[in-house]
């Protein structure tokens, strides 16, 4: 009878090799697959219904896609000019912000992410929700990874249409039904930066009962999205 070879540092390093390679094959495969077929849920949106039920509340889950090309130029630039005014210019993060963040944060002021919109979106559609050290790992890794596989239209459009806008509303065209009776096509530059105002906090703030802060938020994004001149996606 064959002796068993025992169970060393060289086997446990093999699996390790092993198994990091099929989450880079798996993951690649996973992130090629959305650069062609739209996410069709998000974990974010499984966690809002499983607390909704705790809650003894119905599920629930408002979202219809728009394609790139029908997404309203106004919510484009919003959203560039309040989330990430480099989004057209960098590579999935921006330096500058997330140092002025880390400064900001090492004062003990307020929590502030400094995430691009190319981060936001890796984390919505390929990661659970939470600030951990390895799921800020697993976002720069799969940050990279669509910044390679997706173009900027591709990261923007899922970005608009995944994205929490409110109690159980994801994307543009809910958000524009919900807070304004109209397809996501016919929002306004007005609407589209009030929409994008609540984007820090979309299940405390909403659209249709703007408070001060975020009326002072709307005006603010409207004069960025001004100085931002035209986007060339």
């Amino acid at each position: 009878m064959a002796k068993k070879k025992p169970f060393t540092f060289k086997c446990i390093g093999k699996l390790i090799g092993k198994i990091i390679l099929w989450f880079v094959v798996i993951s690649v495969v996973w992130v090629l697959a959305y650069r062609f077929i739209n996410p069709p849920i998000t974990w974010l949106m499984l966690q809002r219904n499983v607390e909704r039920k705790i809650d003894g509340k119905a599920f629930k889950l408002e979202k219809n896609w728009v394609k790139f090309e029908d997404l309203p130029l106004s919510l484009k630039k919003a959203a560039v000019a309040a989330e990430d005014q480099l989004f057209l210019e960098h590579h999935g993060f921006d330096i500058n912000a997330i140092e002025k963040a880390y400064l900001n944060n090492q004062k003990g002021k307020k929590i502030k992410g400094g995430s691009t919109i190319s981060q936001q979106t890796a984390k919505n559609v390929f990661l659970w929700p939470g600030r951990s050290f390895i799921r800020k790992g697993f976002e720069t890794y799969f940050t990279l990874l669509i910044e390679v596989l997706w173009s900027k239209e591709r990261i923007m459009e899922i970005y608009l249409n995944i994205i929490e806008m409110g109690d159980g509303i994801y994307g543009a065209e809910a958000a524009a039904q919900a807070y304004f009776n109209k397809s996501a096509p016919k929002l306004t530059r007005a609407q589209s930066a009030l929409i994008v105002a609540c984007f820090p906090n979309p299940r405390r703030w909403s659209p249709k009962n703007p408070t001060n802060y975020i009326y002072k938020r709307q005006n603010a994004i409207i004069r960025n999205m001004k100085r931002l001149g035209p986007l060339d996606f």
